[in-house]
């Protein structure tokens, strides 16, 4: 495998596109795989593998036992690849042009319940370690008031919170500015939890050991598992994507329009923020099931 194209290309998400460092490590684990695939057999390089090169790979990744999703993930970096390649003069083909995405069924955001999503706040106060309750209470009110990514809270400055805007200015995937209004309990959270900071010198919100980094998403992880055990659900319901799920669905539910919420999301397409309005239209059908007079006659005639 030629590095000097992969780091090329690396170096093109990062200045390009502002890729992630997870981002550049998915996209280079994605690349090393095919192109050592390549190499053990068919002894071909990355930079010139042909598209029945990359079909077999596929066939191959299905007796793996890889997933539609994993497949597809590879496919779109494999194809970013190529066409990097080709714009850049080291190829006159791209050879994964014609290749058909995996097919992938739609599955539906999961999400907690407001009362649920109550609880867990609620838990916050609860924690035996005062400032580690403090720490999740601040993280869920900010991320159920504004459906950050758990990347873009966790980076969160302390300078960006202030008393009198309730607005947080964010950089999300590829450097996008976004302007996201927060409730006053999430703020006001985020103060208290500055007015008891034990790191001075750090410039995080939620830093980690070290006060120089922030908070992993590792740590913040065993903090919500303390939070679901003590508001007694299923640590394995929550999570801080299920929580940005539940901040959509609720916000939807009570009336916000799609393009708001996109705007909210950070979603480039709006097709990808619609997804939620099938969340509502499957709730609306169990809550017709559940509470409409044919269809509780049904039921008893069943039982």
């Amino acid at each position: 495998m030629n590095s000097a194209y992969l780091e090329s290309f690396l170096e093109m998400l990062t200045a390009e596109r502002g890729a992630s460092k997870n981002t550049l490590q998915a996209y280079q684990a994605d690349l090393y795989d095919f192109g050592s695939y390549l190499f053990q057999n068919h002894k071909e390089e990355l930079e010139s593998a042909s598209k029945e090169n990359i079909q077999a790979y596929f066939e191959w990744m299905g007796k793996e036992g890889k997933s539609a999703r994993t497949a597809a993930r590879r496919l779109s970096c494999l194809r970013q690849f190529y066409r990097f390649l080709v714009k850049e003069g080291n190829r006159q083909d791209d050879p994964s042009y014609l290749l058909q995405n995996p097919y992938l069924p739609q599955t539906l955001p999961k999400y907690l319940t407001e009362l649920e999503v109550g609880l867990l706040l609620d838990a916050c106060d609860l924690l035996e370690d005062y400032r580690r309750g403090l720490v999740a209470k601040a993280a869920l009110e900010i991320l159920y008031s504004s459906g950050l990514r758990i990347s873009e809270l966790l980076k969160l400055r302390k300078d960006q919170i202030q008393s009198d805007i309730k607005i947080l200015r964010i950089y999300g995937k590829g450097g996008k500015e976004r302007l996201i209004p927060v409730s006053d309990s999430a703020i006001n959270a985020a103060i208290d939890l500055k007015k008891n900071d034990h790191y001075l010198q750090s410039i995080f919100l939620f830093p980690g050991r070290n006060p120089l980094k922030n908070l992993t998403r590792q740590g913040f992880d065993k903090i919500l598992y303390q939070v679901a055990l003590q508001a007694d659900i299923d640590p394995q319901r929550v999570s801080p994507h299920v929580l940005r799920h539940s901040f959509a669905t609720h916000l939807l539910a009570h009336g916000a329009d799609l393009r708001s919420l996109q705007m909210m999301l950070g979603h480039e397409d709006i097709s990808t923020t619609q997804i939620y309005t099938h969340v509502q239209t499957e709730h609306l059908q169990k809550t017709v099931l559940n509470h409409h007079p044919l269809s509780c006659e049904i039921k008893k005639k069943c039982d």
